[in-house]
């Protein structure tokens, strides 16, 4: 099976669902992380084009230690609009190109524009997709993919539907995240936090509502066709 996880800047995946993923990877399913913004304002003190090849490469590095392809869709921070048609048809090339059995994405309540953008751009591409003359490649999607929603950072108004238990791979997890260094300090100066011990109480709350030491948490989207035959976890 194929996974595409989308999230919005580098980082998002690797707190939110990496240690799912990290197992998805272990069981034989092939994952491909994809962020929709290159990360280009998430510092203080490095300009874009100095920060931007640094975040690349942060993520390529994370997803490398669970073996996931990485891709970028290359918009920038706070410039992700789910109305502009340039940026829905750069969400329907990427479901054209890769073909995915499952999507994983933010939920549609998180915290900020570029989270609830990137969550209605994967809702409508993953079906519009589907259609006949939506790629300008003339290509389509040859199905409608499940889609779940991951987490947002503090757990605020999300009721998982399901829990994985990540008790084996939170330390991967965090490896992944550890690679971020440029984001560590980014969120420690413009919010602080403590994004490795965010992710890390975070998995154990859910995992203490799971009944296991750690665990992520989604909701399944459930709407017609969208839960077809794929069961999750798998």
């Amino acid at each position: 099976m194929k996974i595409l996880a989308i999230g919005a800047h580098p980082d998002d995946l690797e707190i939110l669902c990496a240690g799912t993923l990290a197992k998805m990877v272990a069981a034989g399913h092939e994952v491909v992380m994809c962020h929709a913004s290159t990360g280009d304002k998430g510092h203080y003190e490095m300009p874009p084009e100095q920060l931007v090849p640094i975040r690349r490469q942060e993520a390529i590095a994370a997803g490398g230690l669970i073996g996931s392809r990485v891709v970028s869709l290359g918009l920038k921070d706070g410039d992700i609009l789910a109305d502009r048609p340039a940026d829905r048809s750069l969400f329907i090339e990427v479901m054209c190109d890769e073909q995915p059995d499952m999507v994983i994405t933010h939920g549609p309540n998180d915290y900020m524009p570029d989270h609830n953008a990137v969550n209605r751009l994967v809702f409508d591409t993953t079906f519009l997709a589907t259609l006949p003359g939506s790629s300008s490649r003339g290509r389509h999607a040859a199905k409608v993919p499940s889609l779940f929603y991951m987490d947002n950072l503090s757990g605020l108004r999300f009721e998982p539907t399901l829990y994985v238990d990540i008790s084996d791979t939170i330390d991967r997890k965090l490896e992944m995240l550890n690679q971020h260094q440029s984001q560590l300090v980014w969120l420690k100066e413009h919010d602080g936090v403590d994004v490795l011990e965010l992710a890390e109480t975070l998995s154990k709350l859910r995992g203490m509502q799971a009944g296991c030491r750690y665990a992520e948490g989604f909701i399944q989207h459930m709407a017609w066709t969208r839960p077809n035959h794929i069961r999750f976890p798998v």
